[in-house]
Formats: C-alpha cells, structure tokens, sequence
C-alpha cells in the first residue's frame, strides 16, 4: 500500500520524546506499507460511523488513518484519552 502522512500527523509525531515509541510508530508504518489489504494490518479496526476511518492501536497511544481506494493517509497521532476528540 502506498502511504500520505497529514501535516497533523507529523506535528504529532514531532511532540513524542520517547524514542521507543518513536520507533513503533515507524515499524508501524513500514508494516502497512507492506501490507497488501486492510486486514493484514494487526491491531487495526474501522471507525464506526464512518467509510474510510481507521485506527491502529499502539498500547495507551491510537494512530487514526484514511484508507481510499490503495492509500493509506495518516492523520492523528494522540494518546488513548484524546484521539477520539479529533479524530475523525
């Protein structure tokens, strides 16, 4: 799959001091770039009430995504407590 990172996300991404899961974060992306289908995708589910919304879950954190047609847009990155405010 092909992947688009939001000015969001990065910003997101820019705040985390903890290099451990600066690095999930990018294992994470690697696996969906390789990923052929949304279901090869561990930890994954769709966002109820809407077509294209997804969410990756990494321990307390949540990565929410787009998925149309082949490509993977990554749009927020925020703890447990807080995505579901922004995202989607």
């Amino acid at each position: 799959m092909e992947y688009e990172f939001y000015k969001a996300f990065l910003r997101d991404i820019k705040k985390i001091k903890d290099k451990n899961l600066k690095k999930y974060i990018a294992d994470t992306v690697i696996d969906v770039s390789k990923a052929e289908t949304i279901n090869d995708i561990s930890n994954c589910k769709k966002m109820k009430g809407h077509k294209t919304a997804y969410r990756i879950k990494t321990g307390n954190y949540r990565i929410g995504f787009y998925l149309s047609k082949n490509v993977v847009e990554f749009a927020s990155f925020e703890h447990r407590k807080d995505i579901y405010k922004k995202f989607p």
